[in-house]
């Protein structure tokens, strides 16, 4: 079977790592990919948002199967337009892609299904918004309804702080994202990433994962898309799992069943881990993106059955496989990301890097000129080591990112110190 990945970050270049070990896959493409994945697919100069183009591209490589990767060709409706077209494609349609594009939609969702979930308001004009927060107080959460990159959540300290953040997204720093606003109360505890591959009906979990979103170390600094994350979790146990499924994830498919939407594809639900028990934050329908490349790196079943077998609604039966060992990816970034950054930044180093024992490099803004590697985006690189225990993959981790040589790039220097600070009782 040929298969055609969309997208071009380290999700992708983690999915087509994992797809091309597949005996199922014959020739496997991917568009527009970026510097890395072409080491592992055959690259296309698509974007993700070229429906017409993906179309006559899956017809002249009799392409069998699509995967989507990123939210904005999933909100866009790419899968409703492939499935109209008689290609066979994992991800959900648009209307079940509403769980991420519309922050305010999930939110009604939680609160019509009983959906655990922070307390909240969504709002299309700034004044009631404004006095919500007054009425409230701070801390609190703002967040820009629709697609945002992961950059439209504002975690207010002060009341002015949560005004000021109600002004800048309604004032058009989101574009249409933030033609309406979700303000919620903020939640304390820990944080972590849970997924599970859904047919519609059913619902397979996945191991869970912890995400590093702030951009500089100790957590300090704006929210990013992610500057690192490590699996397993040690918060998600396997009760924490189990309620996530009885209390969050099957409710959600029932109430996209009972909406019209069934939803086909990864569920990602960022969750708050609070004394109470699971709450979510908000959800994501596709892999996360550091959060992929870890659970790629763990994964020892053949991922391309699996998400043929949500797409043909037949999950029923399937199991993964897991290693038994840590996984922890470190994103390397442009300087200045989450803000303005240079571009087309040349990169050495990374086959010293990667010869390392249990060192995977997954490229997310890279391009290729020639003999040399180009830095093209924000996040750029996400260096991503397994070992025995936290400590043992970030030690490897971070000895690959001290043999690249990329004077313009920076990345945080802790990441995974919450599981470590649990495996040496400092915790």
């Amino acid at each position: 079977m040929n298969i055609l990945v969309i997208g071009s970050g380290g999700r992708e270049h983690a999915l087509c790592w994992a797809i091309s070990k597949s005996p199922l896959c014959d020739a496997l493409y991917c568009a527009p990919g970026n510097g890395g994945i072409e080491e592992v697919a055959t690259t296309a100069d698509l974007s993700p948002l070229d429906f017409d183009g993906i179309v006559a591209f899956c017809r002249d490589k009799e392409i069998g199967f699509v995967v989507v990767g990123p939210e904005d060709p999933l909100v866009n409706g790419l899968v409703d337009r492939l499935e109209t077209e008689g290609i066979k494609a994992f991800g959900p349609s648009a209307g079940a892609a509403q769980l991420e594009g519309s922050k305010g939609f999930t939110k009604d969702i939680c609160a019509e299904f009983d959906i655990p979930t922070a307390a909240y308001g969504r709002f299309s004009q700034a004044e009631p918004a404004k006095a919500f927060v007054r009425e409230r107080g701070a801390p609190i959460v703002v967040k820009a309804d629709g697609l945002a990159a992961g950059k439209g959540v504002i975690i207010a300290e002060t009341v002015d702080k949560a005004e000021a953040a109600i002004d800048d997204i309604m004032g058009g720093r989101f574009g249409i994202a933030g033609a309406e606003v979700v303000v919620e109360e903020f939640l304390t505890g820990e944080e972590a990433s849970f997924f599970a591959i859904c047919d519609g009906e059913l619902a397979l979990p996945l191991v869970a994962a912890q995400d590093h979103k702030r951009v500089f170390d100790n957590d300090e600094g704006p929210n990013t898309g992610g500057m690192g994350a490590y699996s397993p979790a040690p918060v998600m146990t396997g009760a924490m799992c189990e309620r996530v499924m009885e209390e969050i994830v099957n409710p959600t498919l029932a109430a996209m069943r009972a909406k019209g939407f069934p939803f086909k594809g990864v569920l990602f639900a960022g969750l708050m881990i609070t004394p109470e028990g699971p709450q979510l934050i908000e959800y994501n329908t596709r892999f996360g993106d550091p959060e992929c490349q870890v659970l790629m790196m763990r994964l020892d079943s053949d991922l391309l059955s699996a998400l043929l077998a949500a797409a043909d609604g037949k999950l029923g039966g399937v199991a993964l496989d897991w290693k038994n060992e840590t996984a922890l990816t470190v994103v390397m970034a442009s300087k200045g990301y989450p803000g303005a950054y240079p571009k087309n930044t040349e990169i050495r180093g990374l086959d010293k890097a990667s010869a390392l024992e249990g060192v995977q490099i997954f490229h997310a803004g890279t391009t290729r000129d020639g003999d040399r590697l180009l830095a093209t985006g924000g996040r750029v690189l996400n260096v991503t080591a397994t070992g025995t225990t936290v400590a043992e993959a970030q030690a490897r981790a971070y000895e690959a990112v001290r043999l690249i040589d990329w004077p313009e790039g920076f990345c945080r220097s802790d990441i995974g110190w919450r599981a470590i600070a649990r495996e040496t009782g400092s915790a």
